[in-house]
């Protein structure tokens, strides 16, 4: 069963189809169900098999799992954004008394904290929440598995501390801040800490037969924003959305980009593998495209919501069974059979409004050194700065209103652009973070740093 929501060519339909149609069979899922999200809309959802006797919808819950970490991140940095916290706060700050208060809020973000991947036994994930009524049954009587900051170290744990932050701060649970905050602002009213009907059950499948065992579905207790939600492939499509573009009721555009950018020094196998971790997402690279997203599972449930912002596309797929198909593979998939079947169709290009001269005075080559660069004026007010030619440090500015620029990204990132003139007037050169930029290489008369040799360029003999 496939439904087109929005125009999308046949072939492409039929792919989509074929890909979720092959995953569930050979994956072996009691359900699985899709969606693929084009240009902030919906296009494309598709099912295999059933849920309570028909195939399940965009309304259909299914748990998420770790999916849910990157909602607790969401309500993290809304902290942040509001001053009422710094992400280089160590948790001891706000939350003292948990044993872990050393590490930074990033570094819980990050999961660099040094925590175990795990609550102390028994499984949590199979073990009623109200067994852990306290922080300290989470993280045990040792918490800490490596150095504070030191290596990546996935962590349920720690976002568990996360959340109990978010309560601290707020003074309420965290599932009601989440409701208030984001779901509800956001429009995802059938996202939520407890089965709501319809939903899918849990479900284990045997490895070598046929046969199923349906799985509990705990409430999680502490650990709940670890782990706890229970969403739909319509309200995860939404949360894509956010997460491609931001939304000022939550999280500014700004804010949800530092949460894509990786924060986490990979593993070799992960550099390998071509994955790193941000800010409560995930980043992978596949078949030439930058992914971002998360993935999640929990007794009877597969989750992944993967975009690709570049190519404004991002596909959620969810299944019911304890393992089986690999989701985040179907996913990437998903948006690489859009993206390439039906590339992006650029904006028109049209000319910049009426501009400052002297900002368009700065547009052009510039030398650092011998190394030539170009400055060029982008569409949306700032400046951009790259190499001539091959690799080299790039970034993208945006103006402070005063005549100086702060790089965004890259080597440059958080670093001030200065315009220095001369007394009449003139251009004399850029100074980017102490580094001079002179129209010239080596430009004579210029205050390059160390001077140059009165006698100029010359060759050899």
């Amino acid at each position: 069963m496939t439904t087109s929501l929005e125009e999308l060519l046949p072939g492409t339909r039929r792919a989509l189809l074929h890909r979720i149609a092959v995953a569930q069979a050979q994956g072996r899922a009691p359900s699985l169900v899709a969606a693929v999200v084009r240009d902030g809309r919906t296009v494309w959802h598709g099912a295999r098999t059933c849920v309570d006797g028909h195939a399940p919808d965009e309304n259909v819950q299914y748990r998420i799992g770790s999916i849910t970490k990157t909602f607790t991140a969401v309500l993290v940095l809304r902290l942040r954004d509001e001053g009422v916290l710094d992400l280089g706060d160590p948790l001891e700050k706000h939350l003292p008394g948990t044993g872990a208060g050393e590490a930074t809020i990033a570094e819980l973000l990050a999961h660099t904290g040094g925590l175990a991947a795990e609550s102390p036994a028994p499984w949590w994930e199979r073990t009623p929440g109200a067994l852990r009524p306290e922080l300290a049954d989470v993280l045990g009587e040792q918490p800490l598995r490596h150095p504070v900051g030191r290596r990546f170290h996935y962590s349920n744990p720690g976002y568990t501390l996360l959340g109990a932050l978010v309560e601290e701060v707020r003074g309420a649970p965290w599932e009601d801040v989440l409701r208030r905050e984001v779901l509800e602002p956001l429009g995802l009213h059938r996202t939520s800490g407890r089965p709501q009907a319809p939903h899918a059950g849990g479900w284990a499948v045997h490895p070598w037969a046929d046969v199923m065992l349906p799985e509990p579905a705990e409430d999680l207790g502490r650990m709940a924003s670890a782990g706890q939600l229970w969403s739909t492939t319509g309200d995860l499509a939404r949360f894509a959305v956010f997460l491609a573009r931001g939304d000022d009721r939550v999280l500014s555009a700004e804010s949800v980009q530092e949460m894509r950018a990786p924060a986490a020094p990979p593993e070799a196998a992960d550099v390998a593998a071509g994955y790193a971790y941000g800010l409560g997402l995930e980043t992978r690279h596949q078949d030439g495209r930058l992914l971002v997203g998360h993935t999640g599972s929990l007794p009877g449930f597969l989750a992944s919501l993967t975009i690709s912002v570049r190519d404004d596309v991002a596909a959620v797929v969810l299944a019911n069974c304890t393992s089986g198909p690999l989701l985040s593979a179907v996913a990437a998939d998903l948006v690489g059979i859009v993206a390439e079947a039906e590339p992006r169709i650029p904006e028109p290009w049209q000319p910049l409004p009426d501009i400052d001269r002297s900002v368009l005075e700065l547009a052009g080559q510039w030398y650092w050194g011998t190394q030539g660069f170009i400055l060029r004026l982008t569409a949306d007010g700032g400046v951009s700065l790259e190499p001539l030619s091959g690799v080299g440090r790039r970034a993208r500015l945006r103006s402070n209103g005063d005549g100086t620029w702060t790089g965004l990204d890259g080597y440059y990132a958080g670093e001030v652009l200065k315009v220095v003139r001369r007394p009449d007037g003139s251009l004399s050169h850029l100074d980017l973070g102490s580094f001079v930029f002179t129209r010239q290489p080596y430009e004579e008369g210029a205050p390059v740093p160390g001077g140059v040799d009165p006698e100029g360029w010359s060759g050899i003999g």
